[in-house]
């Protein structure tokens, strides 16, 4: 190719031909262009030498740059070659056939006619590839505008050819746009004042073919998937529709036409296609004159309306889609037709056509057409009659209109409340599922419109022309009621976007009508109080959710100035920190509790800053009213209760604060328990600041249920005081008055403990039938002001003949349920008590101690009986039950530890190690309550760091060892725990080094089935426990192994044995002054074994003490016996033997 260019650039530099090209140059036509260059390109092409694209580039170049022609015989040899290439089915690369399309639209330039000719003849040819024949002739008609008007009616009937013969869309495509450039072309020239390219005779002809190819595109459009082949199409379709609509006869067709699309509805089942095409008619209708005729139009779209609303047919998505398409493009061009037509389908019968008439309505809302904002207030108001249909269809379709025309132009809603209807029927979808009358689908359906409502306000959109207006203060009327509970956070965000956008919140705009927003805020709709009571509940309640409750908060901050004006810096403060914890970055944050506990800090620090009796008088009588209409199973009464009883405490008001609390105090159902709670929880929070107020009120109300005691009444009167809800009615006062000591100062404490609180309820349990429920609520009020005495410190003492008192009504209560009483929390709640009450100075003396000890142990661990817990485990209850003697065996060992911190003698820890015998009862689940109770114990003394356990270790550990091989298995395990704990506590106490050893991996031992590797593993347990035992502790830890040879049978009797003689066999040469003492107690208990087979273990332990300690035992009585001949005591032969040698 670089030849080909030299050779073109010498000619061009020289101005000469070569001589054959001059006498062919003297013929008719003249050329300036140098044949040469063209035959030399022509040339490589028929010898197929070279790139043939880049030789077209060439040729296009050279063509270009003269407007001259070439001889005739070049210009055939071209085109041909030209031709061979553009037709190609195969073997031609499209960028050579776009190289080659090029040549001919430049040699069109010199060749017009010859060139359209080749091109025509190709149009009309069979089986070719059009393709780019017709991207040929698209760019001749858009070059060469003019010179193609003749050459129009001939394009037209060949593209009739083409689009009959061939299905591609591309081809389809490019046809039209040649169509197009075809009839753009002629209403250029008509419109110029010229006459038509074509003679008259031929016209009909004409416009016949013309109409032929518009049937054909509409007919093969809809295979048109991809925008880039819709667009020239429809551009076609409307060109070729201009021309056709000029004439009459040709009108009447395309009318035709377009009904005919529509009887297909009718027809096929498939009427997908038909829609495509009929979108085509009416995107190319838009801008055409005449427009359709009326008749046919509202056919065309009462067609296609009952097309989408024919509930018999599933359409897909896609094909509603298209449906609605038609329905808006005509809207485009007859908008007041359309809408008249939407609205007088409103009112069918048929929810179908109803809810199609909705969706479209809406439709042409949002698409924000001038002709249809204009109608848009006619529309709502037609719209609006449908507000009470119940057919949950159209009220599905009714809220989507909402939406739709919320989100184009609020304005238009003027004359109808539809926010409104929005929160009615929110409401409406909670009432019919909370009847529980609906069936699974209907529930799912009332639940999709209730996320629908909550969308719709959530997406508000607070620029939209009007929206403000709209929306606020109206927004307010629905923060109040409780059904709108759910709505609170789209109503939450939309308001914040109010406030941020107009600082709506902060000032009254004069658009607002503020004469509505004055009665809104002032009257009976919306007291600032009503608003903060509702926003407290939502924020208090514990299943309203974090976001709920983040919508409330934000709420209050946003509306602090609606209200109280003094609570804007605080709130800014102290909002974002709750809002926080609802967040979850608060790490201080726990759960429920504490967020309420926080809610109710701030709603307190709330009231301090108000500083307004009056307004704090109507927040509580408000929440006094919300209280009222609550009901009892929802969570919200609860936190109102503690928010009531906070207002009261910031109320300063007396009278006002004593009719509140006597008021809630007579109407509360104290058979309830719930109800008690929630009326103490009153009480208490109140208390916080009105102590003495509220003690005082309690004190009288009280006194209403005491007179029958003190006073002649009459006898209905004392019928009255005597029934089941004047009992209940103390028992809960005696609870209130122990809560109040709870959350008194030290202060009040101190100054109204003994004579106002405890007095009260010592009085009002005598004035009891001393029922369950009476005992149960004097224990825990003991208990709770016990505690609370214990905070003040020092400072205060407790009167002694008033504990005394309390001491012995708890007695009482132990020794009445020692006396046979089944299973009972009542023992339980003694213990609790007495482990507060045992630390209130003045102490306990020892007597008294000693004998809470032995009658809290009969109470809770030698009851219940074996025989009992077999009736318990069989019991329907046995869960709770077992649950209590858990909880029971718990609070006795932290009982005891508070006895021995009370009176830290080693006599009283000697009474623990007393009552510990029960390790050895032949019980079980005494044996388990004891273990557990002991385990209790010494867990507490182990962080404690107490020295008990040291100097009663070898007792501990003599009555602990045979209980690693007891029968039950959690009693092995406990055993092993309270080893370890000794241990343990051992080496904390004394700073000494203990070498326990891994007891805890020989535990897998213990818990097999086998006798003997739970002895052998017991055994391995006593190697590591026994080094630990100090020497002078060896008569404590001899003496209790022993007891267990005269209680205790089987595998505990072995384990005792083996574990005495590990004990001796270690320690046996370093005990010579406790040998005579030890003998002693190995005869006592010779005598009194209860099986004879534990003899041997006796006998070796003689033997082993006499191996050792010759001199001594030779001494001893036993020798003395074998001496007479007269033994007194079973001794047996192995020991004589012994006794014999070292004689």
């Amino acid at each position: 190719m670089e030849w080909l260019r030299a050779l073109r650039g010498h000619f061009a530099f020289v101005g000469c031909v070569p001589k054959r090209t001059r006498r062919r140059g003297r013929g008719r036509v003249s050329s300036s262009v140098p044949p040469c260059a063209v035959s030399l390109l022509l040339q490589c092409l028929q010898d197929k030498e070279g790139d043939r694209a880049q030789v077209y580039c060439e040729l296009d170049s050279v063509l270009c740059e003269e407007v001259s022609r070439l001889p005739c015989g070049v210009v055939n040899r071209l085109l041909a070659e030209l031709s061979q290439d553009l037709m190609a089915a195969q073997g031609v690369a499209d960028h050579v056939k776009r190289a080659a399309s090029n040549v001919l639209v430049a040699l069109a330039q010199s060749h017009f006619s010859l060139v359209m000719a080749e091109l025509q003849g190709h149009l009309k040819a069979v089986g070719e590839c059009k393709e780019f024949v017709l991207i040929t002739l698209s760019r001749l008609f858009s070059t060469y505008a003019l010179q193609c008007i003749p050459f129009v009616w001939l394009t037209l009937a060949g593209l009739c050819s083409v689009v009959g013969q061939v299905r591609s869309v591309r081809i389809l495509r490019f046809a039209c746009a040649v169509a197009k450039q075809c009839l753009e072309g002629i209403k250029v020239h008509l419109s110029s004042g010229k006459q038509r390219p074509w003679p008259a005779t031929e016209n009909e002809q004409n416009y016949k073919n013309l109409y032929q190819l518009f049937c054909s595109v509409v007919r093969n459009w809809q295979d048109f998937k991809e925008k880039k082949d819709k667009q020239p199409v429809l551009r076609a379709v409307a060109a070729m529709m201009s021309v056709l609509l000029e004439e009459e006869l040709h009108r009447e067709h395309i009318w035709e036409q377009l009904l005919w699309l529509m009887h297909q509805y009718q027809e096929i089942q498939d009427t997908s296609g038909m829609t495509k095409s009929l979108i085509v008619f009416l995107e190319a209708l838009k801008g055409v004159q005449p427009s359709i005729p009326k008749d046919k139009f509202l056919a065309i779209t009462s067609a296609v309306f009952y097309q989408l609303s024919d509930d018999t047919k599933q359409h897909s998505k896609a094909d509603s889609a298209e449906l609605t398409r038609c329905i808006l493009l005509q809207a485009q061009l007859q908008p007041e037709e359309v809408v008249l037509f939407l609205q007088s389908q409103l009112g069918d019968e048929r929810e179908a056509r109803c809810v199609a008439a909705l969706g479209l309505l809406g439709a042409l809302a949002r698409s924000d057409e001038p002709a249809m904002t204009e109608k848009l207030p006619q529309v709502v108001e037609a719209v609006q009659r449908l507000c009470r249909d119940p057919r949950i269809q159209v009220r599905k379709a009714l809220l989507h209109f909402i939406k739709a025309l919320l989100s184009v132009d609020a304005q238009s809603c003027s004359a109808w409340d539809v926010v409104g209807h929005i929160f009615s029927e929110f409401s409406c979808t909670i009432r019919r599922r909370a009847a529980g009358a609906l069936s699974a689908q209907e529930a799912r359906e009332e639940g999709a419109l209730q996320e629908l409502c909550m969308n719709i306000v959530g997406s508000l959109d607070v620029s939209v022309r009007g929206m403000t207006k709209l929306l606020w203060p109206r927004l307010m009327l629905y923060v109040g009621p409780a059904q709108y509970t759910g709505m609170l956070i789209p109503v939450s965000r939309c308001i914040q976007a109010l406030a941020e956008r107009e600082g709506i919140a902060e000032r009254e705009i004069e658009e607002l009508d503020p004469h509505f927003l004055n009665s809104l805020f002032q009257g009976p709709l919306l007291t600032p109080q009503t608003l903060l009571v509702r926003l407290l509940v939502v924020a208090g309640s514990p299943f309203a959710g974090s976001e709920l409750q983040a919508a409330a908060l934000l709420l209050m901050q946003n509306l602090h100035s609606k209200i109280h004006g003094a609570v804007g810096a605080m709130w800014a403060a102290e909002i974002p920190l709750l809002l926080q914890c609802l967040q979850g970055t608060d790490e201080s944050f726990t759960d429920s509790a504490e967020w309420e506990h926080r809610l109710l800090k701030f709603l307190r620090a709330s009231l301090e800053t108000v500083e307004d009796e009056a307004w704090t008088k109507r927040l509580s009588c408000e929440l006094s009213h919300w209280l009222g209409r609550s009901l009892s199973s929802s969570g919200e009464k609860s936190f109102l209760y503690k928010a009531l009883g906070t207002a009261l405490g910031a109320c300063k008001d007396v009278l006002h604060v004593q009719e509140q609390l006597l008021r809630h105090l007579e109407e509360t159902n104290t058979e309830r328990l719930s109800e008690v709670q929630e009326m103490i929880s009153l009480l208490s929070h109140a208390a916080q600041s009105n102590f003495h107020l509220v003690l005082d009120t309690l004190t009288v109300f009280a006194s209403r249920l005491c007179k029958g005691q003190t006073a002649m009444i009459s006898r209905h009167k004392k019928t009255e005081l005597d029934s089941t809800r004047a009992h209940a009615t103390r028992s809960a006062l005696i609870l209130a008055h122990g809560s109040l000591a709870l959350c008194a100062s030290k202060e009040n404490l101190l100054a109204r403990l003994e004579v106002d609180i405890v007095e009260n309820i010592l009085l009002l349990y005598c004035c009891s039938c001393q029922d369950l429920q009476n005992k149960l609520a004097l224990l825990q009020s003991i208990t709770d002001f016990s505690s609370a005495f214990q905070a003040v410190g020092d400072s205060g003492c407790f009167s002694t003949s008033l504990k005394h008192t309390l001491l012995e009504i708890l007695i009482g209560l132990l020794q009445e349920y020692y006396l046979g009483t089944h299973v009972s929390p009542v023992p339980l709640k003694v213990v609790l008590a007495l482990e507060q009450l045992s630390q209130v100075k003045p102490t306990l003396e020892s007597k008294d101690t000693v004998r809470l000890l032995n009658l809290c142990w009969k109470n809770i661990v030698t009851n219940p009986s074996a025989e009992m817990m077999l009736k318990i485990r069989k019991s329907q209850g046995a869960a709770q039950y077992l649950q209590l003697l858990q909880k029971s065996v718990k609070a006795l060992g932290r009982l005891l530890a508070v006895l021995l911190e009370i009176e830290p003698t080693g006599g009283f820890f000697q009474n623990i190690i007393y009552v510990l015998y029960s390790l050895n009862s032949d019980n079980v689940w005494e044996r388990k309550r004891a273990l557990q109770v002991c385990f209790e114990l010494l867990s507490i003394l182990e962080k404690l760091q107490r020295g008990h356990t040291c100097e009663h270790f070898g007792s501990l550990v003599g009555l602990l060892a045979p209980l690693t091989c007891d029968p039950m298995p959690t009693c092995r395990q406990l055993a092993v725990s309270c080893l370890s704990s000794l241990l343990r506590t051992q080496a904390k106490v004394t700073n000494g080094v203990i070498e326990p050893g891994d007891i805890w991996s020989l535990c897998e031992g213990l818990n097999t089935c086998s006798t003997a590797s739970q002895l052998q593993t017991s055994s391995k347990i006593a190697l590591m426990v026994c080094r630990n035992v100090p020497l002078e502790h060896t008569v404590q830890f001899l003496t209790a192994i022993m007891k267990t040879f005269q209680l205790g049978t089987g595998t505990r009797s072995h384990a005792a044995g083996k574990w005495m003689i590990t004990f001796l066999q270690m320690y046996g040469k370093d005990i010579r002054h406790d040998v005579p003492q030890i003998y002693n107690m190995l005869q006592c208990c010779m005598f009194s074994l209860r099986q004879s087979t534990f003899m041997p273990f006796l006998s070796l332990a003689v033997v082993i003490l006499t191996r050792h300690h010759p001199e001594i035992m030779l001494d001893s009585d036993m020798l003395k016996e074998y001496s007479s001949g007269i033994p007194v005591s079973p001794v047996p032969l192995k020991v004589v033997l012994a006794l014999k040698q070292l004689r």
